[in-house]
């Protein structure tokens, strides 16, 4: 493996000795050995690793000094709890990423003292200690210079410098109780006690902040969990550092080994689908239970979108909401990445409007106007009630899951937050996803809610018409959906020859036309004119409280408003 850039064989349980087996292996640039047992001394050929950028070595039982490492063109280099010993080389102190506590090193952080002792003077081992065990920051300083200084010091200073920490302290002490008071008067002026969802997204104006306040206070139905007490915990990543997670993961953690044997290691019959990230299978578990496992691509991650995968994981844990596809579990070890879903039974909005098998299969008017309302639902709960808001970023109807109630789930929430590769996502979701795109995205390349809103009007616009939102194989001037179908919004007699052909009729006059009207409300070209998704959901709700279902007669070509004994009217309250 000659031309091997990136080694990492970290968190086995490997042991004995490093081999001296770097001299051919030129080209690394990332070697991670962390979390083994490997001890003996560093191998003199680690030293002709002209690329090295990155080296972790932490928590083994490694000996000798660091002079191999002298001279390589480290950015970050972590040594931590090993059996190190000597003076670091003057030579490493220009490591931008240096950590090597936990060793026995003369000029490195001194043991820390009995809790009887009083306070360390400045600059002591203390600061060191917090720098390398949380952070990146670099731990550097002479334990032993502190010492010798601190022998000179009289006992006038020593109170001195006790009743001044001690002063210092309690200044401390009322400022944070100050914030904190601060803070929850701050929490308790916004309503936002009934919870806050870690899941940070973009610019949010005053405006939208107003909306959402006044959503969560008036459709209670939608609140998500009292917020829990959130304890930090940290969890090692790959990079040797320690990652500070917002809060615990809530959904269940499953092996490789599990998720090969229900997926029959992942093989082609198992496949229900495809998405930027990688593929979704079907997962047959041995005590019955069926999930859909979605395996990410390695290739569709970054190194630094891999760190961030276990606090993406938690923040979509948390998500609740009776039409958002509920994440169950996860798995993150021996370098794969892997989300575990609820499975809904149906398939997807997408192929169901557009490959039906035969028309007796189509979906009623009834039905579309119940799913726009339950995807809708699900959109108001990320926009408007999560805190901060959530950006779907890929709402389309292929992420419309249906059970077999047809009643909607919408998939991939939360999953913004692993943006895939720029190369990737040009060639993957851009394509599948360019007719729900809002104007706006193809100037700034940034998605927010008013970006949701305008490509929920698409799907609105494919609940009405079957069609596709492109479709290359009509006509020019057909071919985009939301150009052909917005001049027509407004039109009776152009609606009811837009109208899906598979309805037969079976639509109300009044129903489509106010579902039109709300279509063309989340289409507009210019993002702050379409109405938050809070709106949406009340003018669906007042639609599917007045609507009927009325059969068309053959001879009324329009199918508006000419309701005769003879046509059976069935109620469309749900």
């Amino acid at each position: 493996m000659l031309s091997l850039n990136y080694l990492n064989v970290s968190s086995n349980a490997l042991s004995q000795m490093i081999g001296d087996i770097f001299a051919t292996l030129s080209d690394l640039g990332t070697v991670d050995l962390s979390f083994n047992n490997f001890s003996m001394e560093l191998p003199p050929s680690i030293g002709s690793l002209s690329k090295l950028s990155s080296l972790f070595l932490q928590n083994n039982q490694l000996t000798g000094s660091l002079n191999a490492l002298v001279g390589l063109p480290l950015d970050t280099l972590n040594v931590a709890n090993n059996n190190f010993s000597g003076s670091i080389p003057h030579e490493l102190s220009s490591i931008h990423n240096f950590i090597y506590d936990g060793n026995s090193f003369d000029n490195g952080p001194a043991p820390h003292p009995p809790a009887s002792t009083s306070p360390p003077p400045t600059g002591s081992s203390s600061s060191h200690h917090h720098s390398a065990s949380g952070s990146h920051n670099k731990t550097r300083g002479s334990a032993k210079e502190n010492s010798d200084g601190h022998k000179g010091l009289t006992a006038g200073a020593i109170v001195a410098i006790t009743l001044g920490s001690a002063l210092g302290a309690v200044i401390v002490l009322l400022a944070l109780v100050f914030c904190i008071r601060k803070q929850k008067r701050k929490e308790k002026g916004a309503r936002t006690s009934n919870g806050s969802l870690p899941l940070g997204i973009t610019n949010v104006t005053p405006q939208m902040q107003e909306q959402r306040v006044k959503s969560a206070a008036v459709i209670k139905d939608l609140n998500p969990r009292p917020a829990e007490n959130v304890t930090i915990e940290r969890v090692p990543v790959k990079s040797g550092s320690v990652k500070q997670m917002k809060s615990p993961i809530t959904s269940t953690p499953y092996t490789v080994a599990a998720l090969q044997s229900a997926t029959n290691s992942f093989s082609q019959e198992f496949i229900i689908g495809e998405g930027s990230l990688g593929r979704v299978y079907k997962a047959d578990f041995s005590n019955g239970k069926i999930m859909a496992v979605k395996k990410i691509d390695n290739s569709a991650l970054s190194l630094q979108e891999e760190d961030n995968f276990l606090e993406a994981v938690s923040n979509m844990s948390r998500l609740r909401h009776p039409n958002i596809v509920t994440l169950s579990g996860y798995c993150a070890e021996h370098g794969q990445r892997l989300l575990v879903y609820e499975y809904i039974e149906k398939g997807n909005l997408h192929d169901m409007l557009h490959f039906a098998e035969d028309s007796s299969k189509a979906l009623s008017w009834n039905a579309r106007v119940r799913i726009a309302l339950g995807t809708a639902r699900a959109l108001e709960y990320l926009h408007e009630v999560c805190l901060p808001s959530v950006v779907h970023r890929n709402f389309k109807s292929a992420n419309i899951l249906l059970d077999e109630e047809l009643n909607p789930h919408l998939s991939d929430c939360g999953l913004a937050a692993l943006t895939p590769n720029t190369e990737r996502q040009v060639s993957t979701q851009m394509v599948g996803s360019f007719g729900y795109s809002a104007p706006e995205f193809a100037l700034s390349g940034v998605y927010t809610v008013k970006s949701d809103v305008y490509s929920f009007g698409v799907v609105m616009l494919e609940l009405l018409t079957g069609r596709k939102p492109l479709d290359s194989s009509r006509v020019r001037s057909e071919q985009s959906l939301v150009r052909w179908a917005t001049p027509q919004l407004h039109d009776i007699d152009a609606l009811a020859k837009m109208v899906d052909p598979s309805l037969n009729g079976m639509y109300p006059a009044k129903s489509l036309s106010r579902f039109a009207d709300i279509i063309a409300l989340c289409v507009q070209p210019e993002p702050e004119f379409r109405p938050p998704m809070s709106e949406v959901v009340q003018a669906l709700v007042r639609l599917v409280q007045r609507a009927s279902v009325v059969k068309r007669r053959p001879s009324d070509e329009s199918g508006f408003g000419h309701k005769t004994p003879d046509h059976e009217a069935i109620d469309m309250s749900f």
